[in-house]
C-alpha cells in the first residue's frame, strides 16, 4: 500500500511538473489517503502484536 501511495505521488509531481493541475491535485489526494490508511494499519499491527506477545520478552 505504501507503494502504491508513492507512485501516486510521483504521478502528482511529475503531472504538476507538465501543467495538469486537475490530474496533479487528483494524484496528491489519492496518495495522501493511501499514505494515511497505510499509517493506520501499520498502528494497529503493531499495537495487536505488542498486546499479543503480552509484555512478555523471549530470548532467542
Amino acid at each position: 500500500m505504501l507503494y502504491w501511495a508513492l507512485v501516486f505521488f510521483l504521478v502528482a509531481i511529475v503531472a504538476a511538473i507538465f501543467g495538469f493541475t486537475g490530474i496533479a491535485a487528483g494524484a496528491a489526494t489519492i496518495a495522501q489517503v493511501l499514505f494515511f490508511v497505510f499509517l493506520v494499519v501499520f498502528l494497529v499491527t503493531l499495537i495487536g502484536g505488542l498486546a499479543a506477545r503480552g509484555g512478555r520478552h523471549t530470548s532467542v
